[in-house]
């Protein structure tokens, strides 16, 4: 079988939970279109009950779509459902081990589960990858929030998937393991492993997506490359240090101003309509003198804060 072009593929998804006695008819995605490229980072990213959670689900089989096609390395979930799962690793967000098993033995298991061989299982492969060889033996209720959570991306990879889903995989890990984790899922990405990644932690998935999805209420509001999602802002911001520390930010005709914690301020303007040196003329026009000045261009945040608030004032 030839490689796919894309490692994700859904067409018009849609999924809507029926009414109970306690709550309304809900429609979780609102036909959703998203092309996931293969041997790529891929951000999906979005707030709180935007849609990931049942997206990611209807493709690890834990939830029947209402309507529309979703395709997994190639291989249709309908049509081929096995094949599909196959294709697919996913670390949940929930940490789920028994807590009985020694990292070893749960490794083992998962790779039976999915009719590993014996002989071409890498339990003990995966572990030292993740920093785990030598908790290969204990129980895994003896391990840290932290090395429970690379336990779980190993379980994920114990089958060889060439897709990995990784949700909320940082969250309640310190600096230095995440950094141990980072480095082992560029290094499966570099041996062409397709990474999905969703992240309350923007910086992380502006530092490491080639591509960003952002879906809220259910709907994708954007997906595109993270630079050219960058640039969506039009907004910068310029930041100045005066001799004086001031008590309130200077009101500058035509830009808006805002007092920061060391007495000086900043000044957001629209590069589409403003430069730098006019706002530094209405700076001297109000009579201040400048100690310092820099200027700071919108990040992920920015950009995500402005697409689902407008997406959400749009319902």
């Amino acid at each position: 079988m030839d490689l796919p072009e894309f490692a994700i593929e859904a067409r018009g998804l849609v999924k809507t939970y029926a009414a109970t006695k306690t709550t309304p008819e809900m429609q979780a995605l609102r036909g959703i279109d998203l092309a996931i490229p293969r041997g790529s980072i891929f951000g999906l990213l979005g707030p709180n009950g935007a849609g990931k959670s049942t997206f990611i689900n209807i493709l690890a089989g834990l939830c029947q779509k209402t309507s529309g096609s979703v395709a997994i390395w190639g291989r249709d979930i309908d049509r081929t459902p096995r094949d599909a799962r196959a294709a697919i690793g996913v670390v949940p967000q929930e940490i789920a081990a028994d807590p009985f098993f020694t990292p070893f033995e749960a490794l083992e298991v998962a790779a039976g589960m999915y009719a590993v061989p014996k002989a071409e299982r890498r339990s003990l492969e995966l572990l030292t990858a993740l920093g785990l060889a030598d908790k290969a033996k204990a129980y895994v209720r003896q391990l840290s929030g932290g090395m429970k959570r690379r336990l779980m991306v190993a379980k994920a990879m114990v089958h060889n998937p060439p897709v990995l889903i990784l949700d909320e995989p940082t969250a309640g890990v310190d600096v230095e393991l995440r950094k141990q984790l980072w480095n082992y899922v560029l290094e499966l990405n570099r041996k062409g492993v397709t990474i999905v990644l969703t992240t309350h932690y923007l910086e992380e998935a502006q530092e490491l997506c080639d591509q960003i999805a952002i879906i809220n209420r259910g709907q994708v509001v954007a997906c595109e490359p993270t630079t050219t999602l960058l640039r969506r802002m039009d907004t910068r911001l310029v930041l100045v240090t005066v001799e004086e520390p001031l008590a309130t930010a200077p009101p500058l005709p035509g830009f808006e101003t805002k007092l920061t914690k060391s007495g000086g301020f900043s000044v957001s303007y629209r590069t589409g309509h403003s430069t730098v040196e006019q706002v530094l003329a209405a700076i001297r026009a109000a009579g201040l003198h400048i100690k310092d000045i820099s200027t700071e261009d919108p990040d992920l945040e920015d950009v995500f804060v402005s697409l689902t608030y407008a997406s959400a004032e749009g319902v």
